[in-house]
């Protein structure tokens, strides 16, 4: 059984399942529903509580079998907890947790803590065999079109909450600006909101003045915003990862990747194979592919190959050559690239006259 993290709390309170995997690559999120489990398990009487964290290669898997067997034999109810941080078990540890699950200890709640796992490992026998007899829990980072919607809930559970109408969304993209990426300090922000004013209505001054700026941006995530066409996301994401560091090379071969692909698909589809083939075969997934399909009929030929030839010469550019039309800055050249390719692809309700500007800059 499959559950969303948002779920979880009403399937609590019907009872609890004998085994729970909280697994994906988003702190906050997994401690909370591991949180909200341990708490339900406490609740229920289960006092007792065993850990077993699978460190390297040589973790001892019939300790852990010859416990579960050991458990039936006290009346006391259990609360035993797998963390396995590396998402491997290995042979041996797929083999134990098979049995494991073959023999579920009775009086007992097992709740497994995995990190983000690829699909083969979703496919594995070790996986199918913890979800066939218990509760899976995915949790995926909140997605930047998403965060306003999350601070607001998250707002509301402490009783506040912004001013309606456009002001209100004003506030909230503000505040998921400052804490994109951050989800862990994001909630930090809201849970000072609480602390600084009373419950009620936040003003966008409130907030501006009490929220910190503790964003923190992915590299790829900037691919999906240059082909959304979202300007102003761009620049603040292209400051942020040079502030913290990030190698302009990388950012670069993630650009001209995604403008790679596209000449790709653009040539597979003037061949005459179907959209959905086309992406299948480049390997598209996902986000990109929703992105994909909208940027393709927005992009001819002609643009394609101006953006490669843009793509070679800030190539260039992070390795140190300089171009007579381009900035000497590497940075200012992928802010360049990057606003190249957003150029056609920006929403016609986001057209507004800060948009255009920035795409002449």
């Amino acid at each position: 059984m499959q559950l969303r993290p948002d779920q979880l709390a009403a399937h609590l309170k019907q009872g609890l399942a004998p085994l729970y995997v909280v697994h994906g690559d988003e702190p906050l999120l997994a401690l909370e529903a591991a949180d909200a489990i341990r708490a339900a398990a406490r609740d229920a009487g289960h006092t007792e509580r065993q850990v077993h964290t699978v460190a390297g290669n040589y973790f001892d898997w019939s300790s852990l079998l010859g416990a579960a067997s050991a458990m039936s034999l006290f009346a006391d109810k259990q609360l035993v907890e797998i963390r396995i941080p590396s998402g491997k078990p290995g042979k041996d540890g797929s083999a134990a947790l098979q049995q494991f699950c073959e023999r579920l200890p009775e009086d007992t709640v097992t709740l497994v803590q995995l990190p983000r796992l690829e699909r083969q490992q979703q496919q594995s026998a070790w996986f199918l065999a913890l979800e066939a007899v218990g509760v899976s829990i995915r949790v995926d980072p909140i997605e930047r079109g998403k965060l306003p919607a999350w601070i607001a809930q998250r707002l509301a559970q402490q009783g506040q909450r912004v001013a309606s109408g456009e002001e209100g969304q004003r506030t909230l993209a503000f505040f998921a600006d400052r804490v994109e990426g951050h989800l862990l300090a994001a909630q930090q922000e809201i849970k000072k909101l609480a602390l600084l004013y009373p419950e009620g209505e936040l003003s966008f001054e409130q907030v501006e003045r009490s929220v910190g700026n503790v964003a923190r941006y992915d590299v790829f995530k900037l691919g999906e915003a240059v082909l959304a066409g979202q300007v102003e996301r761009i620049t603040r994401m292209l400051d942020g990862l040079r502030a913290e560091g990030e190698a302009a090379v990388l950012v670069h071969w993630t650009l001209a990747e995604d403008i790679r692909a596209l000449r790709r698909c653009k040539e597979a589809q003037g061949a005459g194979k179907p959209l959905p083939m086309v992406l299948r075969e480049q390997r598209v997934w996902g986000a990109k592919e929703r992105l994909f399909e909208r940027a393709l009929p927005l992009l001819d030929e002609t643009r394609l190959e101006q953006l490669l030839e843009a793509a070679h010469v800030c190539d260039g550019l992070v390795k140190g050559l300089r171009h007579p039309d381009w900035p000497e800055d590497p940075w200012e050249g992928l802010r360049r690239l990057a606003l190249l390719v957003a150029a056609p692809l920006v929403p016609p309700q986001a057209g507004n006259a800060r948009a255009r500007l920035v795409l002449r800059a």
